[in-house]
């Protein structure tokens, strides 16, 4: 059976003085006074998909609200260079973090421009399943037993009908978040993904619920860096400002320093824990829920700048959340809107040249674009897409067909090294500001054939054979600047002897995939440039005949074939 949390408790109880002086000392440092929310038509990052009008994380089931304790980890500012030993609070279990750390990077490939730190995902993950319960994973990362929250029934929570059939949380009547970021059935559907590369979409997996989690934090161009779209993006998770309050407690606990434990040995919440998810709509982007709301609770939760007052419940949204995750707020702060000098009207090509290279090898010219202004100055914090189209296989660093990347202060961006194919031929590079209707900016990108400027026979001995019998293991060595020419296109063909040789259609020959004898044969070098012909049959009256052998570049050499007359004893 499957186990749900242990110990997540209504809300009802005071919270405790210590809880609510890290609040406070939190609130007084950078946490923020109210929430900022993204506006609508945010689109998702590179790599995501949108998320229907309906999808939630985890509707509005409970999350863990421990705060961590007063006193910092040990070397604070070491999360970098993680330390061995640490206080029991900053301790992430082995793989948990191993995931964490994995999505971060996975991301930065694809949506650079996003900045999405580790740590974020472990106050998330801690908020949310308590490292997924102390690490309980096993070697692949997938819980020992699944991670379910409550029925959302509608009592207490939101009403959200079953959606999978129970494939995931086992309850044909109504959905349950389920796994250790606590993704409920509809929204995983969406966001899913396969962060351990086994082939399957598994929210109970923390390697596959790390990055979903870390895609839907990046949704809508954001850069995390930055505390307004850091805000946003846990909003986005859960439209509380307890839970923002809670989780960057968290977030600026691992940013102080934590270390890894063994698997397991991670320490669990102890309570209390928060029964609504805030403002009374979904997690993410549900709705709100069509349930009475619970009766108000008398506890006192801590504000910033210390004070407490009564707690009142929050008045439902009266509209459902939109695309993108973020339900509407009953009292938003509003955005800035950005001045002019700061609004992007097109983006251009900052000074790059000629992009060629040979298969196989990286291109030494780097993709360049400019953001700039209705007046042309530059725009900062652009965030531009680079994105490889046409029938190629070349790609960026990574492996990746397209990448978001933020201009800097210059207004200009680099693309990460693009690396040819093995096809040749011309494709397009496309650079447009992500999000925007503006027109994009074209490259035009060529891979040549691999190259060798020498060739030679690699034996010196006298090739013969009697008519009717074969030679074998002739062997060549192709090399471009001195070093081994890899997979170059190497023509072998049997010329005749005339001033201007032509294709002989006599002599030796090799055959073909249907056993049909040619006389002209396209190979292909090996990693040392090396290439031994096929079987060659000695055919034709006696004489010697000549085999030319031309590589992708130009470079040619001769080899002599002699034909013995066949003798009556060697016929006998």
């Amino acid at each position: 059976m499957a186990a749900q949390f242990g110990r997540r408790l209504y809300r009802g109880a005071a919270t405790t003085a210590v809880a609510a002086a890290a609040v406070a000392a939190l609130s007084a440092s950078q946490a923020p006074g109210s929430p900022l929310v993204a506006a609508d038509g945010d689109q998702p990052a590179a790599g995501a998909t949108t998320p229907t009008g309906d999808s939630s994380v985890s509707g509005d089931s409970p999350y863990y609200t421990d705060l961590p304790p007063l006193n910092t980890p040990d070397k604070p500012g070491s999360s970098a260079n993680l330390p061995v030993t640490g206080t029991a609070e900053s301790g992430i279990p082995a793989s948990v973090l191993a995931a964490y750390k994995k999505a971060q990077q996975t991301i930065a490939g694809t949506d650079a421009a996003c900045r999405l730190p580790w740590q974020l995902l472990a106050a998330i993950g801690k908020v949310e399943s308590g490292q997924a319960r102390g690490g309980k994973v096993d070697a692949q990362g997938t819980t020992l037993t699944p991670i379910l929250g409550p029925a959302l029934n509608g009592q207490g929570f939101a009403l959200i009908k079953d959606t999978d059939n129970g494939a995931y949380d086992g309850d044909r009547e109504h959905d349950r978040a389920v796994g250790p970021m606590q993704f409920i059935p509809s929204t995983w559907e969406t966001w899913g993904q396969d962060g351990n590369g086994d082939g399957r979409k598994d929210p109970n997996n923390i390697y596959d619920a790390a990055l979903a989690a870390g895609r839907y934090l990046c949704a809508g161009s954001r850069d995390l860096s930055t505390a307004t779209d850091l805000d946003r993006a846990v909003l986005s998770y859960n439209h509380s400002d307890e839970y923002l309050r809670t989780v960057r407690s968290w977030f600026e606990y691992y940013n102080r320093g934590t270390h890894e434990v063994p698997d397991g040995s991670g320490v669990l919440p102890s309570g209390p824990t928060s029964r609504n998810r805030g403002a009374g709509t979904d997690h993410v982007g549900g709705g709100p829920s069509k349930s009475p709301s619970p009766k108000p609770s008398t506890s006192t939760t801590p504000k910033p700048g210390g004070s407490t007052k009564p707690e009142t419940p929050s008045k439902p949204s009266a509209e459902p959340s939109k695309p993108g995750g973020i339900g509407k707020p009953s009292s938003p702060t509003p955005t800035p809107a950005p001045t002019p000098s700061q609004t992007v009207t097109g983006v251009q090509n900052a000074g790059t040249g000629a992009l060629t290279a040979t298969a196989g090898d990286a291109f030494a010219e780097r993709i360049k674009v400019r953001a700039h202004n209705g007046l042309g100055g530059p725009v900062a914090k652009t965030s531009v897409t680079f994105t490889v189209a046409g029938g190629t296989d070349a790609a960026f660093d990574g492996g990746f067909k397209s990448v978001t990347l933020a201009t800097g202060t210059d207004g200009t961006v680099l693309a990460p090294v693009l690396h040819a194919g093995e096809k040749t031929g011309e494709f397009t590079v496309r650079a447009a500001a992500t999000g925007t209707s503006l027109g994009a900016v074209t490259y035009k990108a060529t891979v040549t054939a691999r190259r060798a400027d020498a060739i030679a026979r690699t034996g010196t001995e006298k090739l013969t054979a009697v008519a009717g019998e074969t030679f074998e293991d002739i062997t060549v060595a192709a090399t471009y600047k001195g070093e081994a020419a890899d997979r170059v296109a190497v023509t072998a063909t049997m010329i005749t002897d005339d001033a201007v040789p032509a294709e002989n259609d006599k002599g030796p020959y090799c055959t073909d995939e249907d056993g049909d004898p040619v006389r002209s044969i396209v190979l292909t070098t090996d990693a040392d440039g090396k290439l031994t012909l096929p079987k060659i049959y000695a055919d034709g009256p006696a004489g010697t005949y000549k085999l030319r052998l031309t590589t992708e570049g130009g470079a040619t050499v001769v080899i002599e074939l002699t034909v013995q007359e066949r003798t009556a004893s060697a016929a006998s």
